[in-house]
């Protein structure tokens, strides 16, 4: 009995005793982490401020060019120069780890109103990245599913329904188009607080086909008679969403490769996206841009259509004329957004142009 309350004791204390280390070891790492937390605070105070300055500098440099071209004391094709070098020093800025020590833009509404107050800025550049990534995968997906759903839709339509569609498989895409406009939108907002050069207008467009969408499921689409009549604004829809399908096929395909040269020669960040008419070239421009054009028309047409059901007492819940409305103005934005686009392209093979002019006569 002795022996054993000897050994009992032994482990006990054996016990106690690696207890008291690990407590020691655990006050040591604390004090480290803390130390080093310190530290490294210090260090990216003074980064922070070395990174304001410079982006301030940038700043300050374009508007002393600027003033020295009203005043014509710098030759134009020195200031093109002087502009391009200041592009690539403020891509290196905002394009590398160095970001995440420049402000930040404010979380939107949407944000706000569905994660709360959490930062979702990501400080190292592979993790922001990894956002955009995902970003573009989504979009792929949606793109075949936004011209799956809308033909098998039209295609059941013809061969089973009838001409009249029941409302449930109507309200089940329109109820799938409220996730994708909403998934689009947050991660389109996080991508703008993460550095990504977004148009305001898209992230806008989707607040807008959301409220679409959501007010859609409340429409009653069904009914006799002139079920067919009332459901010729639906069908209308359907079809231009096939053509946006085919659109957005196109538009990831060519043009993100489009992107990623920009991003080489340093004309892009690699946080920016393709959305719309972005980053283009040329031979896509005669493809791309008249799809754009009759996608748009399309849209308006469909919105015009909705109104004119609506006021002529074939349709007249509110619904219809809430839709008509938004397709209009939406169309409306898209084709402005568009035009605004082209002119700046234009504007921009106009300097290009008059810059190996320049070079031919020297």
């Amino acid at each position: 009995m002795g022996d054993d309350n000897t050994t009992t004791e032994q482990s006990d204390v054996r016990v106690e005793d690696e207890v008291v280390r690990v407590v020691e070891q655990a006050k040591e790492v604390q004090e480290a982490a803390a130390s080093f937390v310190s530290k490294s605070s210090k260090e990216e105070q003074l980064l922070r401020q070395r990174a304001l300055s410079l982006d301030a500098a940038i700043v300050k440099l374009r508007s002393t060019i600027d003033s020295l071209l009203r005043d014509k004391r710098l030759d134009p094709k020195l200031a093109d120069k002087l502009e391009d070098e200041l592009d690539r020093a403020k891509c290196i800025l905002v394009d590398g780890e160095a970001s995440s020590f420049l402000p930040g833009k404010a979380h939107g509404l949407l944000l706000r109103m569905f994660i709360g107050p959490v930062n979702v800025r990501a400080t190292m550049k592979d993790v922001q990245l990894k956002v955009k990534e995902e970003y573009n995968r989504f979009k792929d997906r949606i793109a075949l599913l936004f011209l799956f759903f809308p033909s098998a839709l039209l295609v059941l339509r013809s061969w089973i329904w009838n001409g009249c569609m029941p409302a449930f498989p109507v309200q089940l895409y329109q109820a799938w188009l409220l996730f994708l406009y909403t998934g689009l939108a947050l991660r389109e907002n996080i991508l703008q607080v993460n550095g990504s050069d977004i148009r305001p207008w898209w992230i806008y467009h989707h607040y807008c086909a959301m409220a679409m969408a959501l007010v859609s499921l409340t429409w009653g689409i069904k009914g006799e008679p002139n079920c067919v009549e009332k459901q010729r604004g639906v069908e209308l829809f359907l079809q231009w969403a096939m053509m946006q399908g085919i659109a957005m096929l196109l538009q990831n395909r060519y043009q993100r490769q489009r992107l990623y040269t920009r991003i080489a020669l340093g004309k892009a960040k690699r946080m920016d996206v393709v959305w719309g008419e972005s980053a283009g070239v040329v031979g896509q421009l005669w493809l791309l841009y008249p799809i754009l054009f009759i996608l748009q028309g399309f849209e308006a047409y469909v919105g015009l259509l909705l109104l004119q059901t609506a006021f002529g007492g074939v349709v007249s819940e509110w619904q219809v004329v809430f839709c008509g409305i938004l397709l209009v103005l939406m169309a409306v934005g898209n084709f402005m957004n568009t035009m605004q686009t082209v002119m700046a392209k234009l504007r921009f093979k106009a300097k290009m142009k008059r810059s190996k002019s320049k070079q031919a006569l020297d």
